[in-house]
């Protein structure tokens, strides 16, 4: 199939890895009519809203409370500010009503004073920093001196203009939940730029799944120890995302802490294999495969951003890593590449022609995370007198790799393999339920700890156990009850003798053995998990559009549809298709944890990754 490019002659190269070479082989739909066509020539041709523990599609919509101005009283215009017996009482027991009579005085004289206790315990300065600012509207400002003793003035905003916001989220708890929007930006990288505005750890920013940059996508967050107040007029300082929603929660969002995803996703410039862009024709050829998908669903493989994006794959690093090979690792991860960031391409020759990690280091870039880890660690270790780095000196390269990245390695690895044995499982048996496979058993939890950065809950795991011909003869299960493991030292392998075959023979050829996953390395000894064969696709719908340039948008965003009725409008969330000359196809899907959409979308479109 010849490859079609973008208007904007500026689509990414490929990486150079194939679906065959991770193992991406098999369709549940057989039949050969796909079509081809441009996926993601927009960021928002790729729509995603989370679904939430409850069901619920997650969609941005309102963008906070709306804020007024506060009225002063007639009293606080001729400087008095009247605060209740209850909190007089409140404010007394803490520094006495001699030193409450001061601070009330402050609004008529406008001085500052300094009290009379001293207050040594951070838990009791905490307090009164919080009731002042409660009972006097954050119009006062109070400094803890060296002393231990407070001193309390008007506050430096109070003569300026004050808004108030009104919500009904009840009484502010530990953690803020919001709907967070973003366009083209990942959701680690939101998280970090939410964390400066806010002047917080990012550790105290949760969420219960990343989201691609490469989109529009909605999902949940959750914010620790920040109130509504302080983030709710934060909008007008962001810029690629939004926030909305709120609500106040005992319990932060954990990953895992979603239902899946729903995605509305377009394909530009549709076609059959003739070139046709004909509607029927292409109704015609889809409407089987959607049929097949709905019934049926997709093979639920590892994605290829899995993968990486550079030429050399992640799987094949984790090859090294696994064999206990640091310095394969470490030399495969820095070397020449036909497709790698472009400001790297220098610090690999260098790297090639000298193994010298200062020089290399130079022209690194630090985006380059695992490269950059490696030179760095190299830079300030010894060669050996045959002026070659040890084995050691490489493990500890390799070690110095950001953790999240480095164990990245070794479950791409996994992930390779469970592709390859997902696709020799189809190719022997289709979608049909035999002895011999595995289903997940619930009536066993056990305690997983598992660094698998996917969107899936790791406190517990479930066994598998194998299908029996009771069980096939019954029909007690269906194909999407199926799981396959990724290699590790605890878990089931089917008892179908070809399938479990089929781990050994593609293990041995890397020198590796699937029933020896133990490592002395505790991060890399790794457990296995399994993983559903069959993938489910819910509330599928379809439509085609025309439509004039790659370069135009077809269905509104929630932002967009937003900000249409708050103008009075009501449309919907497809565009009004145009008389244009190209065709485009539009599907909505909704997709479980970890699962991956471009595989969903290559049961219909040829050639995609």
């Amino acid at each position: 199939m010849k490859r079609k490019i973008n208007d904007l002659d500026h689509q990414k190269a490929d990486s150079g890895i194939t679906e065959q070479q991770v193992g991406i082989t098999e369709y549940v739909f057989k039949g050969q009519d796909r079509v081809s066509g441009l996926l993601k020539q927009r960021y928002t041709d790729f729509l995603v809203n989370e679904i939430d523990l409850d069901g619920n599609v997650v969609h941005l919509n309102d963008l906070g409370f709306p804020e007024q101005e506060e009225k002063q009283s007639e009293s606080e215009k001729k400087g008095v500010f009247e605060i209740s017996d209850e909190q007089r009482s409140e404010l007394e027991e803490i520094i006495g009503k001699s030193d409450v009579d001061k601070v009330l005085q402050i609004f008529s004289t406008g001085d500052k004073m300094v009290t009379e206790k001293t207050f040594e315990s951070k838990e009791d300065r905490t307090k009164l920093h919080r009731l002042l600012r409660t009972i006097f509207r954050n119009r006062l400002e109070s400094l803890t001196l060296e002393t231990n003793h407070f001193q309390i003035g008007l506050g430096s905003k109070n003569s300026k203009r004050r808004v108030v916001i009104e919500h009904n989220l009840g009484e502010r708890k530990r953690y803020l939940y919001a709907n967070l929007y973003k366009e083209n930006k990942e959701t680690m990288e939101v998280a970090g730029l939410l964390a400066k505005f806010l002047n917080i750890p990012v550790k105290n920013i949760k969420y219960a799944g990343t989201k691609d940059r490469r989109g529009v996508t909605v999902q949940k967050i959750s914010i620790e120890r920040i109130s509504v107040e302080r983030i709710n007029n934060l909008n007008k300082a962001l810029r690629g995302f939004q926030i909305g929603g709120f609500s106040y929660a005992d319990q932060p969002l954990n990953l895992g802490d979603l239902q899946g995803n729903e995605f509305i996703i377009t394909i530009k410039d549709i076609s059959l294999a003739d070139g046709s862009t004909d509607i029927p024709s292409l109704q015609t050829k889809l409407d089987p495969v959607f049929d097949s998908m709905k019934k049926y669903g997709y093979i639920n493989y590892f994605g290829m951003q899995r993968f990486g994006t550079f030429s050399v794959s992640t799987h094949e690093v984790g090859k090294y890593i696994l064999q206990s090979e640091w310095k394969q690792a470490a030399e495969l991860i820095l070397s020449e590449q036909e497709v790698v960031l472009p400001d790297s391409v220098e610090a690999r020759k260098i790297w090639k022609e000298t193994k010298n990690p200062g020089d290399a280091l130079k022209k690194m870039p630090r985006r380059c995370s695992a490269e950059f880890s490696i030179l760095s660690r190299l830079e300030h270790d010894k060669k050996q007198d045959d002026r070659e780095y040890s084995a050691n000196s490489y493990f500890k390269a390799i070690m110095g790799i950001p953790r999240n990245l480095r164990i990245m390695y070794g479950h791409a690895y996994q992930s390779y393999v469970w592709n390859t044995v997902a696709s020799a499982r189809v190719q022997l048996f289709g979608p049909t339920v035999v002895v011999g496979d595995l289903v997940i058993d619930d009536s066993e939890l056990v305690e997983k700890d598992e660094d698998f950065e996917e969107d899936i809950k790791q406190e517990t795991f479930v066994r598998a156990k194998p299908v029996t011909q009771e069980d096939v003869d019954q029909k007690r299960y269906t194909i999407h009850d199926i799981v396959l493991p990724t290699p590790g030292f605890d878990v089931r392998y089917p008892e179908n003798s070809q399938l479990r075959q089929t781990y050994v023979d593609v293990m041995s050829k890397d020198g590796l053995d699937p029933f020896k996953m133990s490592r002395r390395v505790r991060e890399f000894s790794l457990a296995g998990s399994y993983r559903h064969v069959f993938a489910q696709v819910k509330g599928l719908e379809y439509s085609f559009r025309h439509y004039e340039s790659n370069l135009d948008s077809l269905v509104y965003t929630d932002l967009e549809l937003l900000r249409l009725r708050e103008e009075g409008k009501q449309v919907e969330r497809l565009k009004e298709a145009t008389e244009g000359p190209k065709v485009a196809l539009v599907v909505k899907m909704q997709l479980g944890v970890s699962a991956y959409a471009t595989m969903a979308l290559r049961e219909f479109l040829d050639g995609q990754q």
